[in-house]
């Protein structure tokens, strides 16, 4: 793993930090990609800066015409080398492939982005086979905690090492909770005095909304766009309707659907689709939404302190919010690929997350209580009945506790932040 310095006041280790630099001993290209300062060019630099020169793209200069003249651009620069805000050159994708359809060493180039969409497409295609792609997220609690990946409960789940996963405990259980979920995860947010968080999130929306989505769409009404964003945070963690969003902000689904595409091609939004199986019952099939931090989410809705936090009734949702994204780190984390969706039922019934992981599905629900008890299992017990064949592994309620402790033969309460041994 690796150290990232931020602020002057402190050093937060990456958990791919390792495995980044295994691709790079394996693949003449990596690409790392992922929302606008979860600490992409800090990453990169820390683990290849003395040993590779870096270029950073700008969307407005062509830095050292490399738009113009790409093969001319990678003849001028030795490998390794390290181009950042790589959406800002498409061009160079091809002359990238023509240098390593000529030259297959590993440990040429590094490149990074904030933005998939179409560029990140183009360059998937063109570097097929050549390149590794990987998502780098905000800061994990076990990041932020200092704590080794293997320490993670998820990886106790896994593995049936259900004794481990008891012994999971959390050192804060419900305290600085709402701070943690106010300041969010990006790693700048972490050092900042809790005065200047809200003046970080308004560059951090302004940045985003007027400068990158300005550069990668033709938008009549950038003011409309931004609407848009905020009713998605007021929105996270629940089922969304692209239809009524239309209506509510007068623009056609369409518009709608395609402004859902660049969002959750930036990183700043993920869904969860919802689980059919083989049940007979009617389910739902809306997806389920999420925006990428919880901090955001806050200023976005003008919730200024943690305390306030604490009264607002859309703290549920920012909990799931941040639990759903821990999951998800959790498992880049520890290179394991698996499945995330969540279920319902029009009867009513539903999990919050069914995880999917070698075809064995681990219901899971989060709860915001401190004492969570077997009727918060309700949903869980309900999955099962609905799928008596399928293999179904240890039921999973995450909240803020201090200590995991069995609820049921199936069922476990496991702290959302906690970590195992």
């Amino acid at each position: 793993m690796i150290e990232i310095y931020i602020f002057n006041l402190m050093y937060i280790q990456r958990h791919q930090s390792s495995f980044l630099k295994r691709l790079f001993d394996h693949f003449p290209v990596v690409v790392v990609s992922g929302a606008r300062q979860v600490g992409k060019s800090t990453l990169i630099d820390h683990l290849f800066g003395d040993s590779a020169d870096t270029v950073v793209f700008d969307p407005v200069i062509d830095i050292e015409s490399a738009r113009a003249d790409p093969d001319l651009f990678l003849a001028n620069h030795a490998t390794p080398l390290i181009l950042d805000e790589f959406q800002y050159a498409p061009q160079v994708a091809s002359a990238l492939k023509r240098k390593v359809d000529k030259d297959k060493r590993p440990g040429q180039y590094v490149l990074s982005g904030s933005q998939q969409w179409e560029v990140m497409k183009s360059l998937s295609e063109s570097l097929a086979g050549r390149a590794v792609f990987v998502d780098l997220h905000s800061f994990s609690v076990a990041e932020i905690l200092g704590a080794s990946a293997n320490r993670l409960w998820l990886n106790s789940l896994l593995d049936g090492n259900l004794k481990a996963l008891l012994s999971t405990r959390s050192d804060r259980g419900a305290a600085g909770l709402y701070e943690q979920l106010w300041r969010g995860f990006l790693p700048e947010a972490q050092a900042l005095p809790l005065d200047l968080i809200p003046a970080y999130f308004q560059a951090y929306e302004r940045t985003y909304i007027d400068r990158d989505i300005r550069t990668i769409a033709d938008f009549a009404d950038i003011e409309q766009f931004g609407k848009f964003f905020r009713l998605l945070c007021a929105l996270t963690a629940q089922e969304l309707n692209y239809r009524q969003l239309g209506r509510e902000l007068s623009v056609h689904p369409q518009t709608v659907e395609r402004w859902r595409n660049i969002i959750v091609s930036t990183f700043q939004w993920f869904q969860l689709p919802a689980f059919h199986g083989n049940a007979i019952k009617r389910l739902s099939s809306k997806p389920k939404g999420y925006l990428s931090d919880t901090g955001l989410v806050c200023f976005a809705l003008s919730i200024n302190t943690p305390g306030a936090l604490a009264d607002n009734p859309l703290r549920g949702h920012l909990f799931e919010t941040a639990a759903i994204a821990e999951l998800r780190k959790s498992l880049a984390a520890l290179h394991r690929s698996a499945t995330l969706y969540h279920w319902r039922t029009h009867a009513g019934a539903e999990v919050d997350c069914i995880l999917e992981y070698d075809g064995t599905l681990y219901p899971m629900e989060i709860k915001l209580s401190t004492h969570p008890s077997r009727r918060d299992a309700t949903g869980l017990r309900a999955f099962r009945d609905t799928y008596p064949s399928r293999k179904i592994g240890a039921g999973i309620i995450l909240s803020p506790i201090e200590q995991a402790y069995a609820l049921s033969e199936h069922d476990y309460v496991v702290p959302w932040d906690g970590l195992a041994g």
